[in-house]
C-alpha cells in the first residue's frame, strides 16, 4: 500500500528511523505516536501521519499472516487466513488515544492465523 511506502520514506528521512516492515519494528511506531500524542496536537493536524503508520502495521501483518488488504466505501481493512478483519486505521486512532498498540494488532492477527 502507497500510505506504507510514504511512511516509511518519511520515518527513513526526516526522523532518521529505519522501518523494516518487521514485527518489531512496530514498537518504534508505538512509541512515536506516543511522543507524538504527548506533545498534544489536534487529531486533525496528525491524522494523515496516523494513516501511514497504520498503513505501515498493515503491510506488516500482510507480511506476517498472508493477510490481505480490503476496501469498502473508503475504509481499509485487512483479513487474515482465518477470515477475522482487522482495521489498523482505527488502531493507529486508539493508540493516540492512549489505548491501542499497533504491535499488539500485529501480534494478534499473527496468532489467529
Amino acid at each position: 500500500m502507497r500510505w506504507a511506502a510514504d511512511a516509511v520514506a518519511t520515518m527513513r528521512e526526516g526522523a532518521r528511523l529505519r522501518l523494516d516492515y518487521s514485527a518489531q519494528s512496530l514498537w518504534r511506531v508505538d512509541r512515536l505516536i506516543e511522543e507524538i500524542s504527548r506533545e498534544g496536537p489536534p487529531y486533525a493536524a496528525v491524522e494523515s501521519v496516523l494513516r501511514g503508520f497504520a498503513a505501515y502495521a498493515g503491510e506488516v501483518v500482510v507480511r506476517q499472516t498472508g493477510a490481505e488488504w480490503w476496501a469498502s466505501g473508503g475504509d481499509h481493512w485487512l483479513r487474515t487466513p482465518d477470515g477475522r478483519l482487522w482495521d489498523p486505521f482505527d488502531e493507529a486512532r486508539r493508540c493516540y488515544a492512549g489505548q491501542g498498540s499497533l504491535r499488539l494488532l500485529c501480534r494478534d492477527a499473527s496468532a489467529s492465523g
